[in-house]
């Protein structure tokens, strides 16, 4: 019995071993992407055209980073809070954690502060200055594999929005992510942005850069389900009932397979005047009549050309026949 004893609490004490070996290696070497690039950015006109077209349009870095008025269709963004922060995706919505967006405008409780190469780094590898790894809500995975210039751009934008003094409050993550989160930021891998004349490839990188695929894909326990790139249901839990995206592969019956491209670009460009941010849209909400998280009025703003390339891009996909349920009242808490 002694024996079997001095054998239990050595396994016991080879398990904590490990467990705090394994702590120590994750909160001591992780995250790990690779040393920050010594950069300096021109803040050129031409950049920070760019910037301002990626950044509102395409990146979508303004829309998370501001905070949007859920009175009217598609939660157009509130003026004046252009890059300020603190919206949250919490666990209520089906998020691992309460997860707050940084404050991203030249602010002392912003990145003000931050040199060139610190925000480069953050945007390219999810790592911040201080050495936490960002929850991949934050699209860095698609940043990291996007063209170097692009990234440059949004930077040199940002720095000319207006400082806003607003102290977020600290992402949350649900053991193990809190941990797990570590692990994910690498060193990037940055491509050239293609011709526009290659259209395919060209909405390839655009629809990457726009993150499309992150909404559009359903998911479990996180990672995207095999086979269902762009097939939609990925859910999402709003105060006025659950939301789930929209399959936008090319199949003809549930999805945009019968979709000229004359009706893709009119869908978005439908929102690109004033009166679509003024839509008033209150519950109760229906299957017919509901809110989405779609940013429609930011998306608007993309050039014809540019989706157009994404419409190309598109048609190339697999089909995948998912019907998807749009909206149900399922977590609705506005009447509560």
């Amino acid at each position: 019995m002694k024996i079997f004893l001095k054998i239990l609490v050595g396994i016991i004490g080879l398990v904590l071993l490990f467990i705090i070996g394994g702590l120590v290696y994750i909160n001591t070497q992780l995250p790990n992407a690779g040393p920050i690039e010594n950069i300096t950015i021109e803040s050129t006109p031409e950049r920070i055209q760019r910037g301002e077209y990626l950044s509102n349009h395409v990146a979508m870095c303004i829309d998370c980073h501001s905070h949007r008025n859920w009175e009217y269709y598609a939660g157009p963004l509130t003026p004046g809070t252009f890059g300020i922060g603190g919206e949250l995706f919490s666990e209520d919505m089906g998020f691992p954690g309460n997860i707050y967006s940084k404050n991203i405008t030249p602010a002392n409780t912003g990145i003000k502060g931050w040199s060139d190469a610190d925000i480069f780094h953050a945007i390219t590898t999810g790592v911040t200055k201080s050495g936490d790894a960002l929850f991949p809500l934050m699209p860095y995975p698609n940043f990291r594999i996007s063209d170097k210039e692009d990234i440059y751009s949004i930077i040199a934008y940002i720095k000319t929005l207006k400082p806003i003094e607003n102290q977020v409050k600290e992402t949350k993550l649900n053991f193990p992510l809190n941990l797990i989160v570590r692990s994910i930021p690498k060193p990037a891998e940055f491509t050239t942005r293609p011709e526009k004349t290659d259209t395919v490839a060209y909405g390839k990188y655009m629809i990457t850069l726009a993150s499309c695929g992150e909404c559009h894909t359903p998911k479990e326990k996180g990672a995207p389900i095999p086979g269902m790139d762009f097939a939609g249901g990925f859910k999402f839990v709003m105060p006025w009932g659950t939301i789930r995206t929209t399959n936008i592969t090319p199949d003809i019956e549930t999805g945009i397979g019968s979709w000229t491209k004359e009706q893709f670009i009119n869908r978005f460009k439908t929102f690109d005047n004033d009166a679509a941010k003024q839509i008033v849209f209150k519950p109760p909400f229906d299957e017919g009549h509901f809110n989405t998280l779609m940013p429609w009025t930011q998306y608007a703003g993309m050039t014809e050309e540019d989706l157009g390339a994404i419409y190309a891009y598109l048609r190339t996909v697999k089909p995948v026949k998912n019907k998807v349920q749009k909206y149900s009242a399922e977590g609705a808490t506005y009447m509560k």
